[in-house]
């Protein structure tokens, strides 16, 4: 991994203010590495299974790959023809509040409608702040007055033995958002030996009844030190997650979208892509994508940079299911969202999901692990920007003047 600050950043100021020179806007790109090539991509479906999208680089160099799914087209979320997603994760909590555990709470009933690719509802005819007086929106609707438009992803976080879909689940499901189910792991060895097949299948059961699309990340962050005694090995992880697909494929689970989800940092020091369990089981590729409490400051582009590496070898859509930037960062948060901005325009790049959460700080002073844009006026209208640009907006949702 890239440690502290790069020498780009540290060669000084006059080089920051000639690049905002020659850039429209002025925008400063600090602490960069180089810029990932960009490339056209084009979403085709494929015998109702397999969605790919052909995509070229003018120079030739580090292309994205052709984009495929197992996916079904048109059932399951597959990615926009062009742009990204733009999703986040919002405590349910007062906003800002810090909480340990984002998984708990029960389910109160299931969503109900025709499968569908694409999420319920008319996507030209809503706003910022729809649907706040639904079970566990008003926090997301607060969230979307601030970033002046609806979002396309929500994400939810569900224990290993928690029922779902919870009252929040079902209130995404039902509006015109796509819900990005974060269903936590368990022992693998104890999954591959068959302990948990009944609850597995009762989840499974669940989510088909829905009848609607839905993203499920699965045990996400298995290469962490933290969770080996539960994951194991690669090896283990692996055959724990085709069990999972194995009994979905048996219920005939086809609004399913799997979405495996490593940590960025784990593609440095440890081997997260040894956890990878092939093509044929994977619709999207992940990764959370923090700074890292242990750098002062450092550009998204950098945390990235090795998994875009490595992703540049999967014929898979991208997701960042969790960046954010720490509220340490001061008045520099909003020069590193418009940073993050250019980074994730990204033609592999189709989600991306702001972590807009103080809950994994230890404490109130811990401001490396707060994220949360509450507040923070200069950082909520960057956040905005990157919100509403059109290549964030692919389903071109009705924008709001406003903050």
């Amino acid at each position: 991994m890239v440690k502290a600050r790069s020498r780009t950043a540290r060669a000084g100021a006059g080089r920051a203010r000639t690049a905002r020179a020659r850039r429209p806007g002025g925008t400063a790109r600090t602490a960069r590495t180089a810029r990932l090539p960009l490339a056209a991509t084009a979403l085709v479906a494929a015998g109702g299974l397999v969605a790919s999208a052909a995509a070229g680089c003018s120079d030739g160099a580090g292309a994205a790959p052709k984009i495929t799914t197992t996916a079904r087209a048109g059932i399951a979320p597959t990615p926009p023809a062009k742009g990204a997603y733009f999703g986040a994760w919002v405590p349910p909590e007062v906003r800002g509040a810090a909480t340990k555990t984002p998984s708990s709470g029960s389910a109160s009933g299931s969503a109900s409608g025709s499968a569908s690719g694409t999420p319920s509802g008319t996507a030209t005819g809503t706003s910022p702040g729809k649907d706040a007086d639904k079970p566990g929106m008003a926090p997301v609707a607060a969230f979307e007055r601030d970033m002046g438009r609806q979002l396309d992803i929500v994400q939810s976080y569900r224990g290993w033995k928690s029922d779902f879909p919870s009252g929040l689940d079902t209130s995404v499901l039902d509006s015109n958002r796509y819900l990005l189910l974060t269903w936590a792991g368990a022992d693998t060895k104890e999954i591959v030996e068959g302990k948990y097949d009944a609850l597995i299948r009762a989840r499974a059961k669940a989510i088909k009844a829905t009848g609607k699309p839905v993203f499920l990340r699965w045990s996400r962050d298995m290469d962490r030190s933290s969770v080996k005694d539960r994951v194991h090995s690669p090896a283990d992880f692996i055959a724990a997650w085709k069990r999972l697909r194995q009994i979905f494929t048996a219920e005939k689970v086809d609004n399913v979208a799997w979405v495996w989800c490593p940590t960025a940092r784990g593609f440095g020091a440890s081997n997260a892509g040894a956890f990878y369990p092939g093509d044929d089981q994977v619709d999207w590729i992940c990764a959370d994508a923090p700074p890292g409490a242990d750098y002062e400051y450092r550009d998204m582009s950098e945390s990235l940079k090795l998994f875009m590496q490595w992703a540049r070898g999967r014929h898979k859509p991208i997701m960042i299911a969790e960046f954010g930037v720490p509220k340490s960062y001061g008045q520099r948060r909003a020069e590193w969202l418009r940073a993050a901005t250019k980074t994730l325009e990204d033609p592999q790049v189709k989600a991306v999901v702001y972590f807009d959460s103080d809950e994994q700080a230890e404490d109130a002073r811990d401001k490396r692990r707060a994220y949360s844009v509450t507040g923070d006026t200069h950082a909520v209208s960057a956040l905005r920007e990157l919100a509403t640009t059109p290549y964030f907006n692919p389903r071109n949702l009705p924008v709001t003047s406003g903050g």
